[in-house]
């Protein structure tokens, strides 16, 4: 357990030549840890729910690569699955029988999907189904919600979540404003607000768009009646609902977010979970909207690396694993004490705080809340938590490096972990 100033010198000098090779010294803007201050720490090797950086620090890991580590970094099953199949090559090209077993295992679970298509991201996915949405209503117009994250397409990045938001960043340069004319947005958990965006655009609009529990403005759950308000009325202007399960897809449940509200929208995008840490994204849903895309229908979409052996092999072992008796309870336990726990503390030590959990993503704002939307969610104070963040990171803790970011625990994390992490919290919030 790290007590004092972190030893970060091997980190800097990776870090400092990382920004002369690489914009900004990263791969994905969140890692460089604008939003905290301090320089991010290079990662060395993964296990269990542990992180080891490049200057030999431990931390307890609360962010999982951003969400797929459910059983834990590296897990045995899993990486002995992957050494058999990179014995019979690392990509094909062509179809494979693990395209089937994993296809299979996904429809079984999700309620919404009937047939499925890999890709090999969450944005790829949500990009895909979007052109599938307005292929199949002859609409163009969406709707998103403020502070959803559905990938870097240029038609999402309306006031988007995760990195735009960490970064304080507007609509991005280089969209064009044509290509996000037909983007509606409104407030999260606002259903008067969707209604009226229906009403003013009569027949234009393909469908609806968002993250069922919102992970990519921090956590925040939907309020009750909100997605079965969206359901029906999609239906009664025959719109498409879509729900981005990429980050809750096998998370908050095995079916994903529309088993545990039990909402069954048209449409689904996934991700993360179902590649068992390797890059996979997938959409799928209603059988006759699945069947426009191309070769069954005129809808194009491809991929050269789509349905890859290893992240086919990694995503059936995964779910395989998390099919396992006593799983989600598992991680809606530890989950739980996390979350409470960090909430006790902050009222015990002063400070404004609001959150929760829902199985094994969790979230934590420095305000008094609710949390509703991604307005309530920038009242929170960002110079509070840039502190905490710091000071966790010091006693090795590793937190997603924002605010506007849900956290993530796994089967690996044990009562010892939650325990070292709640001491910790309290060391820090009491030093705040």
């Amino acid at each position: 357990m790290i007590t004092g100033s972190l030893k970060t010198t091997k980190s800097e000098e990776i870090f400092a030549a990382a920004q002369k090779l690489m914009p900004g010294g990263v791969s994905s803007p969140v890692r460089a840890f604008k939003s905290v201050g301090g320089q991010p720490i290079v990662f060395d090797r993964v296990k269990g729910a542990y992180v080891w950086d490049v200057d030999g620090n431990q931390y307890i890991d609360y962010v999982g690569t951003w969400g797929p580590a459910i059983c834990g970094h590296a897990h045995p099953d899993v990486l002995k699955a992957l050494h058999e199949a990179l014995e019979k090559g690392t990509s094909f090209g062509a179809p494979c029988v693990l395209e089937n077993t994993l296809a299979e295992m996904v429809i079984d679970a999700v309620p919404s999907i009937e047939m499925v298509r890999f890709v090999n991201s969450g944005t790829e996915a949500c990009m895909s189904v979007l052109r599938l949405m307005r292929a199949f209503t002859g609409r163009e117009k969406i709707i998103k919600f403020e502070g959803c994250y559905h990938g870097h397409a240029d038609m999402f990045l309306v006031k988007a979540g995760s990195g735009v938001a960490t970064l304080g960043l507007p609509d991005s340069p280089g969209v064009p404003k044509s290509t996000t004319g037909n983007t509606l947005t409104a407030p999260f958990n606002n259903l008067e607000a969707v209604k009226n965006l229906f009403e003013e655009n009569p027949g234009e609009i393909a469908g609806v768009i968002l993250e069922p529990v919102v992970g990519n403005a921090g956590f925040i759950p939907p309020d009750g009646g909100f997605l079965a308000g969206l359901r029906e009325l999609t239906r009664e202007h025959e719109a498409l609902l879509m729900f981005d399960e990429v980050m809750t897809g096998f998370r908050i449940a095995y079916g994903g977010a529309q088993e545990k509200f039990g909402i069954t929208p048209d449409l689904t995008t996934l991700g993360k979970v179902i590649g068992g840490g390797l890059p996979v994204g997938a959409y799928g849903g209603r059988k006759d909207i699945m069947q426009m895309v191309a070769p069954a229908g005129p809808m194009y979409q491809a991929g050269t690396l789509s349905g890859n052996p290893l992240a086919m092999t990694a995503g059936i072992k995964t779910l395989e694993i998390l099919r396992q008796p006593g799983s989600y309870e598992y991680l809606e336990n530890v989950t739980k004490r996390l979350a409470d726990g960090l909430l006790q503390i902050a009222k015990e030590t002063g400070h404004a705080a609001c959150g929760g959990n829902i199985s094994g993503m969790f979230g934590l704002f420095f305000t008094e809340g609710p949390v509703h939307n991604y307005e309530d969610a920038k009242k929170s104070d960002l110079q509070k938590f840039s502190r905490f963040h710091r000071g966790m990171l010091e006693r090795g803790v590793y937190l997603a490096p924002s605010q506007f970011e849900a956290g993530f625990t796994s089967l690996a994390h044990t009562d010892e972990d939650i325990d070292r992490t709640l001491q910790a919290a309290r060391e820090v919030m009491a030093a705040l």
